[in-house]
């Protein structure tokens, strides 16, 4: 790896076979040197979660100049903490990139997105991450008009980088156009309709997991899921201290 310039890590929840992360790490390659380590198999909705209970495994699937992608039989989470203490001996990546994702992590979706879990362990180890993620949840989704947008994100973070304890969730709408950029907060939302039952030819029950989501805000122009629905390109600037500071100021000294 070249030492003059920045180095990435880069994850995500689709595995390392996906054209998200494909496609990010060519957006990538001429200004910083790129070392992945991103699941075997898709991880969806693994959020934060990490393996405790089974043995892990690396396998190193391209070597290339400025380039190492490895594969991990674990969490996007375990990916993150395994890279760092078995890639990175020598030098810690200058930044830490989920994605990009396919699929849409705005709103409540942050919370189960394995795409936000690289980007949120990053943060806790005080490097500045990113995710990205695409509205479009093709496996063949068209992720070339996000580049000029990722490139300058990317640049911006390394050269101005983030305050401690947060990061950045980006989100792009399906479009091959965007009206620009919106930096705003994420919006209210719920999953319903989340499991479907069948009965199995042996005679159980069993469930898929699946829902719809209801923007429980719609009229709300500061949100991510105003600007997605308007063209814009969505910057949720997310903490990771979750404390409730107001009712934290209100229930002091009441017990």
């Amino acid at each position: 790896m070249n030492t003059k310039k920045p180095l990435i890590l880069i994850s995500n929840d689709d595995g390392y076979h996906a054209k998200g992360i494909n496609s990010l790490i060519d957006m990538l390659r001429d200004i910083a040197d790129i070392i992945v380590c991103a699941p075997e198999s898709a991880r969806s909705g693994f959020a934060t979660a990490f393996s405790a209970t089974v043995p892990l495994r690396l396998k190193l699937r391209r070597d290339e100049v400025g380039m190492q992608m490895w594969s991990c039989n674990g969490t996007p989470v375990d990916c993150v903490k395994i890279a760092l203490q078995e890639l990175f001996a020598d030098r810690l990546p200058d930044m830490i990139l989920g994605g990009i994702n396919h699929g849409d992590n705005a709103s409540v979706n942050i919370h189960y997105s394995g795409t936000m879990g690289v980007t949120l362990e990053g943060c806790m180890k005080y490097i500045p991450s990113i995710g990205f993620s695409l509205c479009d949840f093709s496996s063949d989704a068209d992720f070339e008009p996000l580049r000029p947008y990722v490139r300058q994100i990317v640049q911006k973070v390394l050269s101005e980088g983030l305050p401690k304890g947060v990061c950045l969730n980006v989100n792009f709408p399906k479009l091959t156009e965007f009206k620009g950029i919106k930096v705003c907060r994420m919006a209210m939302g719920t999953w319903y309709n989340e499991c479907v039952k069948q009965r199995h030819p042996h005679g159980y029950d069993y469930y898929w997991m699946t829902g719809s989501y209801r923007n429980d805000e719609p009229e709300k122009e500061d949100t991510d899921n105003w600007a997605l629905t308007h063209g814009y390109i969505s910057i949720t600037p997310t903490r990771i201290d979750v404390t409730d500071y107001d009712l934290l100021r209100n229930w002091q000294n009441k017990f």
